[in-house]
């Protein structure tokens, strides 16, 4: 067996494993409110290897484009606060969606290309026309999953340092949306919590975040297209 055919044998028994296992269970924010004190004990006890141990399973669920980054961003929210929540959590994101990324160019090209095939045109014609602003318009308005953007990006041009920091700028703001609402989440304690004004709050950014990336890229495509032109010192 080549070392690609390794590397996918690999990833596909980690999938697999982690099925098994039934992860989504354990990635569930039910899960976190019945174990939220004893999770929140040994991060007390151990903060350094809880942040470690917590970016780490980011990573992996991430890497594998498995369902449960959300649920993951709210928890970090919850369990570290929205300074440290979002520093955990955009780094493991980003480092994770560029292991997908590595992966699907490395290993699983063909797989991709007939699995995402409906969507990889108009990604690939983005892509040449813009480079990478247009991933940037690509994570910061939702428009595909990201799972959907870490594969097909795979199959572009695009090298693996701008995709990781571009990825890093664009799903910073949604993170620090998402990281924000955890942090409301890790404070209910009984059902009136749920009715909070902060956490409605919280949930109404979610909503109204896709609406203002949109009018942002919006803005700087109209800034980039006015870039060549003076601008005039008065108007008749």
């Amino acid at each position: 067996m080549n070392k690609k055919g390794i590397v996918l044998a690999l990833f596909v028994a980690a999938i697999a494993a982690l099925l098994i296992a039934d992860v989504g269970h354990y990635l569930s924010l039910d899960y976190f409110q019945q174990q939220r004190a004893s999770i929140e004990q040994w991060q007390a006890e151990q903060p350094l290897i809880a942040a470690l141990a917590f970016g780490a399973v980011y990573v992996v669920i991430t890497a594998l484009s498995l369902p449960g980054a959300a649920v993951l961003t709210l928890i970090a929210g919850a369990l570290f606060g929205l300074f440290w929540g979002l520093v955990i959590a955009s780094f493991a994101s980003t480092i994770g969606a560029t292991l997908a990324f590595v992966i699907a160019r490395s290993v699983l090209h063909d797989w991709v290309q007939e699995r995402f095939a409906g969507n990889l045109q108009s990604i690939n014609d983005g892509i040449k026309k813009d480079g990478a602003f247009y991933l940037f318009t690509l994570r910061l308005v939702p428009i595909f999953p990201f799972f959907v953007i870490n594969l097909a990006m795979a199959l572009t041009p695009i090298k693996v340092r701008t995709f990781y920091w571009v990825s890093q700028i664009g799903m910073l703001a949604g993170t620090a949306v998402f990281v924000n609402a955890g942090t409301q989440l890790a404070q209910i304690d009984s059902p009136a919590g749920i009715v909070s004004p902060g956490l409605i709050a919280s949930f109404v950014l979610l909503g109204l975040f896709p609406w203002f990336g949109k009018w942002l890229v919006g803005l700087i495509k109209q800034r980039r297209a006015l870039a060549g032109f003076d601008r005039p010192k008065a108007f008749d």
